[in-house]
């Protein structure tokens, strides 16, 4: 079991990509971390690596990996009950798993199952989870076992830029964006801060067929920081809500796109 003076946080997704990242920062800030997966054959090197970050910062910390289907509501409670049981609290939710891609269809040929397939998905295990974690939080915080948690929910500047191609992820993440507000009003009274992280065009690989297409945009100016985003630059961004440096704010939508998100003459 942990040292119970130790901050404990779960993160979704957090063997690969962005999870991981976020991770691995915030282990290097000494915390500890509870990294949900599906079922990934990868997840040992992901704990290493973590461990590793923690190490080279000068922490001893404590990690642990969950398989967890977000999508099956038994398997979401059992994935609380046991971070609660290996851990005894939970500081920091970090929403960040990582959906599969979305599918280019036309808007006017969307089918009825693609919707409910990428909501399922993208908004309804999120949504439930921290609907599980947030119940857990302020039993804790009213038990006095943890002061001042935090929920940060990973999402995409297509919550607010139409792409008629990806009605379902458009439709998804915008619904994540209400989700933050609605936590936030409810959790307020119990000290929780609610966050989102809106992330733009994250590195990827020369590979990627988008890859061209929007290395020439960002090159023309679409962001005016004109390069790619880095999983680092979201991992910090998560790291200053967990490190409470925002700590009189609550809602708030933080903008990791370049700038994406200015409106520009």
């Amino acid at each position: 079991m942990a040292d119970e003076t130790k901050r404990v946080a779960l993160v979704t997704g957090g063997s690969v990509g962005l999870g991981r990242a976020i991770a691995t920062e915030l282990a290097r800030c000494g915390w500890c971390l509870c990294l949900q997966h599906d079922h990934d054959a990868e997840v040992g090197e992901a704990v290493e690596a973590v461990e590793q970050a923690a190490s080279d910062a000068g922490h001893s910390v404590d990690v642990e990996a969950f398989a967890c289907d977000l999508s099956v509501a038994a398997q979401r409670e059992q994935l609380v009950e046991e971070v609660v049981e290996a851990f005894d609290r939970i500081d920091l939710l970090v929403n960040a798993h990582a959906s599969a891609p979305p599918t280019a269809t036309d808007l006017l040929e969307t089918s009825e199952e693609a919707y409910r397939s990428v909501l399922d998905a993208q908004l309804l295990g999120p949504l439930l989870l921290t609907q599980l974690v947030a119940s857990e939080m302020v039993r804790m915080v009213e038990a006095g076992l943890i002061e001042g948690p935090r929920i940060v929910t990973i999402n995409s500047i297509s919550a607010e830029a139409s792409s008629v191609d990806h009605g379902p992820h458009c439709v998804a993440r915008a619904a994540l964006a209400m989700m933050t507000r609605l936590f936030a009003d409810r959790l307020g009274e119990h000290g929780i801060g609610v966050f989102e992280v809106r992330v733009g065009l994250i590195s990827t690989s020369p590979m990627d067929p988008a890859y061209g297409r929007y290395n020439a945009l960002i090159e023309q100016g679409l962001t005016p920081i004109r390069r790619w985003g880095h999983p680092g630059d979201v991992a910090r961004a998560v790291s200053a809500v967990a490190e409470d440096l925002l700590g009189f704010s609550t809602g708030e939508v933080l903008h990791v796109d370049g700038g994406f998100h200015l409106r520009r003459l």
